[in-house]
């Protein structure tokens, strides 16, 4: 998996907002807003532009690797995909339409919509010099504005599904499919609780004909089973600023997410997905599969030269050639 760093352009209008900017005061805020979502909350307590600058400083470089990276997994499995539109679902700082700017040079439209006025702000502050620049951002709650928004190739909602109650969920699930042209991205932490508002809102649309893309190589039911949980890992680096901000002392962190992409058509899928990091020893490479035909823990033969040298290279989260669909 690649490594998705923030976009020059997003870098340098955060490094401009954040001149002068007190770094003790920015992480005291980032930590209470941080608690406040770890407990269970929503982007309420981002109520000034110092909150938000400080979420934003803190949050979304991990978040941006996050949606980068489920982008990168769509893109492998619907490489011929071109969305000319975007529409990001509870954007906030506009993280997720930094990523499939990033990703899609086809892309020329942009909306987003969202609650949090400070978060908005500083969204559109730091599109102004971009690409992004014609960004049309709807200051409303997701449920209400979504209805008059117009329809798009491509919509993304990423880390937004937690912060409703279970009903508005699959209310919220309803209004994105229908706005939905082609393709919809949702991401979420990867806890066990993410995981299953994710299987919640993939057997709902699936229902109204939603196909998979990724990450499950196939449209049936999760063969996972409590206590285990599909999610995936994204590594990011950490500037110095970055780790004062998170209190931290590893030049790195790895971000624990959970996605699933859908589309209103079907795409052969000949890829299994590595569910785990694989295992290497002396005679093997060992990995946690989901297959088409379900889960499958595989190990490569060191003996078996070619398959063992490419085994070697697989990382959690890839998409690896599925023996049972050949």
């Amino acid at each position: 998996m690649p490594a998705f760093d923030l976009p020059p352009d997003l870098k340098a209008a955060l490094a401009a907002k954040s001149e002068g900017l007190s770094r003790n005061d920015a992480a005291k805020r980032a930590s209470a807003i941080s608690e406040s979502y770890r407990g269970g909350g929503t982007s309420a307590p981002i109520r000034t532009e110092r909150d938000a600058l400080a979420y934003a400083l803190a949050r979304m470089p991990a978040t941006y690797a996050a949606i980068s990276a489920s982008i990168h997994a769509l893109r492998e499995q619907h490489p011929d995909f071109t969305p000319a539109t975007l529409l990001d679902v509870g954007a906030g700082p506009a993280t997720a339409s930094w990523a499939a700017a990033q990703a899609f040079d086809s892309l020329t439209n942009f909306a987003a919509i969202d609650a949090n006025a400070a978060l908005r702000a500083l969204a559109c502050d730091s599109v102004e010099n971009s690409r992004l620049a014609s960004l049309h951002y709807a200051e409303s709650d997701v449920l209400t504005g979504l209805a008059a928004m117009d329809p798009a190739d491509l919509v993304i909602a990423s880390y937004v599904i937690n912060e409703l109650t279970e009903a508005d969920r699959a209310t919220l699930a309803d209004l994105m499919w229908q706005k939905t042209r082609d393709t919809l991205l949702v991401v979420e932490p990867g806890t066990p609780s993410g995981y299953e508002r994710i299987l919640a809102l993939r057997a709902r649309l699936i229902a109204q004909g939603a196909h998979v893309i990724a990450p499950c190589p196939h449209d049936r039911a999760c063969p996972l089973t409590s206590p285990d949980w599909c999610h995936f890992s994204q590594r990011l680096s950490r500037s110095r600023a970055h780790k004062q901000l998170k209190g931290a002392e590893v030049p790195f962190e790895d971000e624990r997410f959970i996605y699933v992409a859908l589309s209103r058509s079907p795409h052969r899928v000949n890829a299994a997905r590595v569910l785990a990091q694989p295992t290497l020893n002396k005679v093997a490479v060992n990995a946690k599969l989901c297959t088409q035909t379900g889960l499958s823990f595989m190990s490569v033969p060191r003996r078996d030269k070619p398959a063992y040298a490419a085994a070697r290279r697989w990382d959690w989260g890839d998409a690896v050639p599925d023996k049972a669909a050949e």
